[in-house]
């Protein structure tokens, strides 16, 4: 399957289910804690309701999808698109669905006026880390070679 031929688009709220589904799906792939269906069913519905958080589902039926959130900054005109996630189911891998959900996501985040999209990757998911990298993203700044870190803390 080439980039062509996959059915890319933005999500709505009515999406709501599909995209819960295949994010609870992400999570359970690689082992980690994630809520209930029920309980990412009904946040999504009232973020993708919102202008700070959106998603593209790939396929028909879906088999791809990102989920981004928005943030103001000073350092940019625009605000910066945070992808929170990026998921293509293991047996569709490797047929264009990522690329195909990437160039729509950098289209949309320029449409909706960002100066910058983030991504926080695992250091272990190498592969993920090249497919970005394929993409245009950098981990070292340009000008010193320092390697870049997401680092965070969660609150109770």
């Amino acid at each position: 399957m080439d980039r062509a031929a996959v059915a890319t688009r933005l999500a709505t709220p009515e999406d709501a289910p599909v995209l819960a589904q295949l994010l609870w799906d992400f999570n359970a792939e690689y082992d980690e804690s994630t809520p209930s269906i029920a309980t990412l069913e009904r946040r999504l519905q009232a973020l993708l309701a919102g202008d700070g958080f959106w998603a593209i589902l790939a396929g028909v039926p879906a088999v791809g999808f990102a989920t981004l959130a928005m943030r103001d900054s000073p350092y940019y005109e625009g605000r910066v698109a945070y992808l929170e996630d990026l998921y293509v189911v293991q047996d569709m891998r490797g047929t264009g669905i990522g690329s195909a959900i990437m160039a729509l996501l950098i289209t949309e985040s320029e449409r909706r006026g960002a100066g910058l999209v983030e991504i926080g990757v695992d250091e272990p998911d190498v592969d993920a880390m090249r497919f970005y990298v394929r993409h245009g993203f950098v981990h070292r700044d340009p000008e010193t070679g320092d390697r870049a870190f997401h680092i965070y803390r969660e609150l109770a």
